[in-house]
């Protein structure tokens, strides 16, 4: 995209009752909600641990010998789980600052 064309940006939507509580505003069809990706990052972190440690199990019981795939897997859990933490800590971080903010 040519920066200077600004002719292919779309509009951007009016907030229109943002400041408004209340029930969320409902979004369009096949638009995933912050909640629904937030569950699904939780359930792939969840499914990475759990592949890990079967990994880690058919290692230690002699049913695999593939050393390398069963590292990957655990050091691919590990990351994530970094990741999902550091998510956690700045949403914690973020709901704090906005309870700080006067009304």
């Amino acid at each position: 995209m040519d920066p200077l064309n600004l002719q292919n940006l779309s509009p951007i939507n009016p907030l229109g009752d943002a400041g408004r509580t209340g029930t969320p505003a409902p979004s369009t069809p096949g638009e995933a909600s912050f909640g629904d990706m937030l569950k699904q990052a939780l359930q792939d972190v969840n499914e990475a641990q759990s592949q890990s440690e079967g990994e880690a199990r058919n290692l230690m019981t002699g049913q695999s010998a593939d050393m390398h795939s069963a590292i990957l897997a655990v050091q691919k859990a590990d990351v994530s789980f970094q990741m999902m933490m550091a998510v956690r800590s700045k949403l914690i971080e973020a709901y704090r600052e906005v309870m700080r903010m006067p009304m």
